[in-house]
């Protein structure tokens, strides 16, 4: 058990000593530590702080540390209590002396927050890569299955006839305003706290900004206290993950929907599917329901985070130990329940015959024979009534609108003609050529849109170097 400096006389606790140790679970950011103490060693040395001898075998050391980490041959000791002590206790085992110049000018409040921000960057970039590659899976499917007719919904109920790859068009927008707030809070995560001290500084002619070029970090931070203080990021990047497996949950909610019997419009994959340890027919969805069920654990991260922070004082306070775990497993399960949701539907078998007898039999196009009547000079409040009224009858002689007469339209409305007979879902969605809409030529300019955008962020990413 460790002695924190002349100041003790008396070991830690030893169950405190396990409660308050963060190496079970900050040992993922040893990238992150050594690549920030390998920029500031040679910040010492160029400042002439230390010598450019002590800052070879700093730099030489770490490197060394780092390939015995990568081979699984790191003994992580829980008396050393994080990532940070870890490996300063394992340097001056192999170097000595000049170990202990390495920490000059830096606290672990502002190394700690280099490390996590670093980790940040990485994983905002992982995160929407894996968005990216479910938007190309939904855009390659639009433009393979353009065409196809299903049923769209309100209230669950059916409602109007859409394009499948309308539908589908609508997930790519909102996973791309997810890929947007995690680009934006990469902004505000790519700036190093390095050199603000413990709180407040360093009475040390460090160049900060030359820590932040050899990490690739676009800018510094501009107040101490803020900088070892500030969690924003971690909110920001879990308040995206939150919304984004929320629309995750949505779509697959959707997929459990549309592979039941009762709709019949996809199957999915045997290899995305799970039986029933009683029941031999039974093909169960599981990966679209775990992906919904894990939607809670990411809202729950986002709330612990907020909670966390809300009644702490400046600057740094433990309590922010408690920030990597909910990070890590957030941002873990983000990135495997997109990867796992992309191959899902990319293997989904649709069956259009079923989306398209769904969109011709459940009076999808009542609002189209309104407006028909509204086009013959009907208000449309009447023309609404009318067509209400076809409908209970309709339903009360069990047909559909193209199962009735012109005899029976007229007896509903004079304004009816034979080119009302000929309102089918396929006209209905023609009809609404407007941008945004389903018609079948704005679903292509969306396609091609789409692809734009894809195109935009890859080159984000690229300049991310992913």
């Amino acid at each position: 058990m460790k002695l924190w400096g002349g100041r003790f006389e008396k070991p830690v606790n030893q169950i405190a000593e396990e409660f308050g140790a963060s190496i079970p679970f900050d040992r993922r950011l040893y990238r992150e530590d050594i690549a920030g103490s390998t920029a500031h060693a040679r910040m010492l040395a160029r400042q002439g702080i230390i010598s450019n001898e002590d800052a070879e075998k700093i730099v030489a050391g770490l490197e060394r540390i780092r390939e015995k980490i990568d081979r699984g041959e790191f003994n992580f000791r829980l008396d050393r209590e994080d990532i940070h002590l870890n490996i300063e206790a394992e340097l001056a085992a192999d170097i000595g002396e000049a170990a202990g110049r390495l920490h000059t000018g830096r606290s672990r409040n502002d190394q700690v927050a280099l490390d996590f921000r670093l980790y940040a960057c990485r994983t905002i970039g992982q995160t929407v890569d894996r968005i990216m590659r479910l938007q190309e899976t939904l855009v390659n499917l639009a433009e393979k299955w353009h065409g196809v007719i299903m049923p769209g919904y309100t209230h669950m109920q059916r409602a109007q006839p859409v394009l499948l790859s309308h539908h589908l068009l609508a997930y790519f927008e909102m996973f791309q305003r997810d890929a947007g707030r995690f680009s934006d809070c990469y902004g505000r995560t790519d700036v190093s706290p390095l050199g603000s001290g413990a709180l407040a500084g360093v009475p040390y002619p460090l160049d900060r900004d030359f820590v932040a070029a050899q990490l690739g970090m676009s800018a510094v931070s501009r107040n101490s206290m803020d900088s070892v203080s500030d969690r924003d990021f971690l909110v920001e990047y879990l308040a995206a993950a939150a919304l984004c497996a929320v629309h995750l949950s949505r779509f697959a909610e959707e997929i459990i929907l549309w592979s039941t019997g009762e709709f019949g419009f996809i199957e999915l994959d045997d290899s995305y599917s799970t039986g029933s340890s009683i029941m031999p027919q039974k093909k169960n969805p599981d990966m679209a329901e775990l992906v919904r069920g894990k939607t809670g654990r990411m809202v729950g991260h986002l709330t612990a985070a907020l909670v966390m922070l809300k009644g702490l004082p400046l600057s740094y306070n433990k309590d922010m130990q408690e920030d990597k775990e909910g990070f890590f497993d957030a941002s873990d399960t983000l990135i495997t329940s997109l990867t796992v949701f992309e191959g899902m539907i990319a293997t989904m078998r649709i069956k259009p015959e079923a989306m398209a007898k769904g969109a011709d039999g459940s009076f999808a196009t009542a609002t189209d024979l309104a407006d028909y009547l509204v086009g013959k000079g009907l208000p449309f409040r009447q023309a609404h009534e009318v067509v209400g009224k076809l409908v209970r009858y309709a339903i009360d002689h069990q047909k559909t609108f193209s199962g009735l007469t012109l005899v029976e339209f007229k007896e509903f409305s004079p304004l009816f003609e034979e080119d009302a007979m000929r309102i089918t879902p396929a006209t209905s969605m023609a009809a609404r050529n407007t941008y945004g809409g389903t018609a079948p030529a704005q679903v292509t300019n969306a396609i091609a849109a789409s692809r734009t955008l894809l195109d935009e962020t890859r080159q984000w990413l690229n300049g991310l170097g992913f």
